[in-house]
């Protein structure tokens, strides 16, 4: 296979993130009553997955801003094409949003005040918790997903296997933090349901573009220290 050009990388970059916020935020805003919390965890993970194999080979399979940034970090990944990857990915993000929004508004009903997925701190966090709470869990949880990534797909790592390891470990993120800030370790994701929520899941929606994104480059800039460097 001849290697992808820029255009296909974003275009991947751009479909697998659709994949992952339709596939997960839309399990939470029209199936969530039926499959819980626990439903919406595995729905992320399971999208990863799909979307690690399906596109892994074409543009490396991020779907986010933050790991865009957290292997950048670690030297997996060139600088110079964060911009292109985090336009394409808060795009796919946003055209998974409002394809959601077409779907969830057709059924009688339907209002945005359940929050349409979005993430949030203090009266808009699931269960209450602080600014504070919100940012720690955000920050940590993202190093540690891009911990997992770093080590998974690094070329001493059992090959073929990265994307479930991936996945598994985002599952886990959400079964940790949903009550938290309704998870978000993904301003893609975060941005691409706030535009339709508005009000303050639009004040609040920095939160979880800074600490995802702090919380990635501490990772990237620090595996080296576990794994070493891959030149």
């Amino acid at each position: 296979m001849s290697t992808p050009s820029t255009t296909q990388k974003l275009s991947a970059e751009a479909l697998g993130t659709f994949i992952l916020v339709f596939g997960g935020c839309g399990t939470a805003v029209l199936a969530g009553e039926h499959v819980g919390f626990i439903g919406v965890a595995l729905a992320f993970g399971l999208t990863v997955i799909a979307g690690a194999y399906a596109f892994g080979h074409i543009s490396g399979g991020h779907f986010n801003p933050a790991v865009t940034v957290g292997l950048a970090s670690a030297r997996r990944f060139s600088w110079s094409e964060v911009p292109g990857y985090a336009i394409a990915q808060v795009v796919g993000a946003t055209i998974a949003a409002a394809v959601l929004y077409v779907v969830a508004s057709g059924k009688d009903g339907f209002t945005l005040d359940n929050g349409f997925a979005s993430n949030g701190y203090a009266d808009r966090s699931p269960d209450g918790y602080s600014l504070l709470a919100v940012l720690v869990v955000e920050a940590v949880l993202t190093a540690v997903f891009l911990y997992v990534i770093l080590g998974a797909s690094a070329k001493a790592a059992v090959p073929g296997f990265a994307g479930l390891a991936i996945g598994l470990s985002l599952t886990l993120i959400h079964l940790v933090s949903i009550p938290v800030s309704n998870t978000s370790v993904n301003p893609a994701r975060s941005l691409g349901v706030a535009w339709f929520a508005g009000g303050d899941a639009l004040t609040q929606v920095w939160a979880f573009i800074l600490a995802p994104v702090v919380g990635a480059a501490v990772a990237g800039f620090t595996h080296h220290f576990i794994g070493g460097r891959e030149d």
